[in-house]
């Protein structure tokens, strides 16, 4: 199933912007969760990671298109998980804003993104506070 997230932006210099969104398939639900492609991206490499080294951890979204509240879906290697993209090719991840997601899932809260503001906290990490130092560089999700 395809879902294309169209909206108008505020600035008047904007066009309308489509959004590609991709699946997660998580154990035996049949159910797939939808996020943005990018943000997919990040939780992808965020995940691979982490269930690389064996090490399991909470994600938590609100903020999804039709859903009140939050929901949560512990992580771990014994549960099989499969990323479905829209976009053919691997997203530009911010890699500030990796490491800082990272940082989280490593928490005891786990992950938390909101599906509504993400992209405001990914633009942050773009700020010249952060460009200064230089570890704003891009990576690829692949």
């Amino acid at each position: 199933m395809k879902y294309v997230l169209v909206y108008f932006l505020a600035d008047p210099d904007s066009r309308l912007k489509e959004i590609t969104m991709a699946t997660l398939f998580y154990g035996s639900d049949t159910a797939p969760i939808s996020f943005p492609d990018r943000l997919m991206g990040y939780l992808k490499v965020i995940a691979s990671t982490k269930l690389r080294r064996g090490e399991s951890f909470t994600l938590t979204w609100t903020g999804a298109d039709g859903e009140t509240g939050r929901s949560t879906i512990w992580l771990q290697p014994a549960i099989p998980l499969r990323f479905v993209f829209d976009s053919p090719e691997p997203e530009q991840l911010v890699g500030e804003y990796l490491r800082a997601l990272a940082d989280q899932a490593n928490a005891a809260s786990g992950l938390v993104v909101d599906v509504r503001t993400w992209e405001t906290a990914e633009q942050a990490s773009h700020s010249p506070v952060h460009a200064a130092r230089g570890t704003g560089r891009a990576v690829r999700a692949a």
